[in-house]
């Protein structure tokens, strides 16, 4: 990859969480070395799940070769766990990609084509138990390296994924080049990030999803069923 640019094809689709996909193509894209290509199942629009409309590039049909592949996560993943189209684009492109990569609840996505079985994955906190129906190891952390699979925690893990990604490809002084650029220095009024830290509030937040949650759950349980028929 070092005679070229290395070329990311970034899966955009509906409801998909705006951070999840805006994060690491801010900071994937700022280096000079790579192309950064949206993909959609067609290019048409896509809405986010706050609404925010982005334009894809190319169709997953029209992609190029890719270096690496990345599904950010979202309410639309759960839609997405079921994508036949989707599932066999990443089936047939991740083995002839340098990585194969997610955010959020885009590790369910990839759990769902069969890509994390075996391998060691980070997703959502509250999607943590739905990973090993796909065979893969959870780990509770913001970005975990496993062979060529790279996986974000949550939304705003996406930044720290990008960065991470970076210092793998492009070594420690680009990441931290564009880490300084983009002024990265997170100091967040509450410290409510995580389960661990807000206790007084997580009842309330899994009350609010609960709905959401359970969908997920279901589809998540068809998707591994798929995988294996037979267990």
């Amino acid at each position: 990859m070092e005679d070229r640019p290395v070329v990311i094809g970034m899966i955009a689709y509906d409801r998909m969480t705006n951070l999840d996909f805006v994060g690491p193509y801010d900071i994937l894209s700022r280096v000079r070395q790579s192309r950064t290509i949206v993909l959609g199942k067609s290019r048409e629009p896509i809405v986010t799940d706050t609404n925010y409309r982005l334009l894809p590039e190319m169709t997953l049909a029209e992609a190029p070769d890719l270096d690496i592949i990345f599904v950010p996560g979202g309410p639309g993943s759960t839609a997405l766990m079921e994508d036949e189209e989707v599932l066999r684009f990443l089936r047939e492109r991740a083995p002839k990609a340098q990585w194969v990569t997610s955010v959020c609840t885009g590790a369910l996505v990839l759990g769902a084509a069969g890509l994390l079985e075996g391998f060691r994955a980070a997703t959502h906190w509250s999607c943590m138990d739905l990973l090993p129906l796909f065979g893969a190891i959870p780990v509770n952390e913001r970005v975990v390296i496993d062979g060529n699979r790279a996986t974000g925690g949550g939304v705003t893990a996406g930044i720290d994924f990008g960065l991470t990604l970076i210092a793998r490809i492009w070594g420690e002084d680009q990441a931290k080049l564009i880490q300084l650029g983009t002024e990265y220095n997170p100091a967040p009024p509450f410290n409510a990030g995580s389960p661990e830290t807000a206790p007084d509030i997580l009842p309330r937040f899994r009350e609010l999803s609960k709905a959401s949650a359970e969908v997920r759950i279901e589809a998540a349980k068809r998707a591994a069923g798929k995988l294996h028929p037979d267990v």
